[in-house]
């Protein structure tokens, strides 16, 4: 199933044009699934009326419970620690004094992608929070695992058994099976939801407004989803003022306004998908089929790293790693262990070495036309010596 993950400037019209690309969908005869970004139920956005006008398809919306996914994992977690909480003379939390606390829609957010990866449509629509705070969303699963896996190894547990000596040994309580068992579950939750981030069926549409941060809002998505090895699929230009006006203040703007298209264009190329400006707010069904943006392209998979091996030429190994606008003077690059911390402008994303470069030195890095070449030397210490 394709699912494709909506986001953008804030106030650029997301939500509007990720309810107008599910309906077209419908239309199209397609089982579309919208989860859209607002949870709120009293306030239901576009995507209120759009169920209802799907046409010859289905369109499903699948809403994010926020509250009631933090209730269900803080009581869950609760009654698994309940000796603990016990000896400790603690008070357990009722269902009914509990409420969400920040970061609860992110994860709730998540939780409907997978959901959504699960279900039986051909495509699902994805209205995710701005650009910035949705990739920090979509990075979550992957930098969660690396915490769970650093503070609490797999390997430990297959000590479990000596825990009681070793407690005794030690003279401090060793972590309870519970602990490891909810390590496990979080685990596997996280990996799903980080298998349909990176699936090559995954991709994002990103909205703008043509004004003055429009091609700084590109040059940021194109980076920042190079680094989390995400797929741009379409570059939405939304609310385009009409070309032709005898108003010469409604000119001057539309005048502006184009200037900013064409940094757009040249940046965005063949993803460029233009829509208009209603002169309003969406009313319904009939004006959001006029902010339906296409298809975009097919999926395809995102610019991936990749390791040539030059010990014939010159004697070391070069790590290519795609980083579409990044400026050499923001990038930042420190190796700790079997992995790279790599800084690219505001993003930041720890990624293991390829094994063959973990028995390596690094040697320089150059950024030429937006790929990373960072060089490794073989370690003399580590390296196969031949026979």
């Amino acid at each position: 199933m394709r699912i494709i993950l909506v986001t953008g400037a804030g106030g650029a019209g997301r939500t509007t044009v990720a309810t107008a690309t599910a309906l077209a969908e419908a239309h199209a005869g397609r089982r579309v699934l919208l989860v859209p970004g607002d949870a709120d139920p009293a306030r239901p956005g576009p995507a209120a009326g759009a169920a209802r006008a799907a046409g010859p398809g289905t369109l499903t919306v699948l809403r994010p419970d926020p509250a009631g996914d933090f209730r269900r994992e803080f009581l869950a977690l609760q009654a698994r620690s309940g000796t603990v909480l016990d000896l400790l003379g603690a008070s357990p939390f009722e269902d009914a004094e509990l409420t969400e606390l920040p970061g609860s829609r992110q994860f709730a957010l998540l939780r409907a992608v997978r959901e959504a990866a699960a279900g039986d449509h051909d495509l699902a629509v994805v209205d995710l929070p701005p650009l910035r705070e949705a990739l920090t969303v979509l990075a979550l699963p992957e930098q969660l695992r690396r915490y769970l896996r650093r503070l609490l190894p797999p390997e430990r547990q297959a000590a479990r058994a000596l825990r009681p000596m070793l407690a005794q040994l030690a003279g401090v309580p060793m972590p309870a099976q519970w602990l490891y068992e909810t390590t496990a579950r979080w685990e596997r939750e996280l990996a799903a939801v980080q298998a349909v981030v990176e699936s090559p069926d995954t991709t994002v549409r990103l909205v703008v407004e043509p004004g003055p941060a429009a091609a700084a809002t590109l040059r940021d998505a194109r980076l920042g989803l190079a680094l989390q090895g995400l797929a741009l699929d379409a570059v939405i230009a939304n609310r385009l003022l009409p070309a032709a006006s005898e108003d010469p203040w409604l000119a001057a703007l539309t005048a502006q306004q184009h200037r900013h298209l064409a940094e757009l264009r040249a940046g965005a190329g063949d993803l460029l998908h233009e829509l208009p400006h209603l002169g309003r707010d969406p009313r319904g069904p009939e004006d959001l089929a006029l902010l339906a943006a296409g298809p975009g392209l097919p999926p395809a998979a995102a610019p991936a790293p990749s390791v040539e091996d030059r010990r014939a030429e010159d004697g070391v190994l070069v790590w290519h790693l795609p980083l579409p606008g990044a400026v050499k003077q923001e990038l930042s690059l420190v190796r700790r262990g079997d992995e790279l911390l790599l800084g690219a402008g505001p993003f930041r994303r720890t990624l293991p070495l390829p094994p063959v470069l973990r028995r390596c030195t690094v040697t320089g890095a150059g950024l030429v036309d937006g790929d990373l070449a960072i060089r490794f030397a073989p370690d003399p210490g580590l390296w196969p010596r031949p026979s």
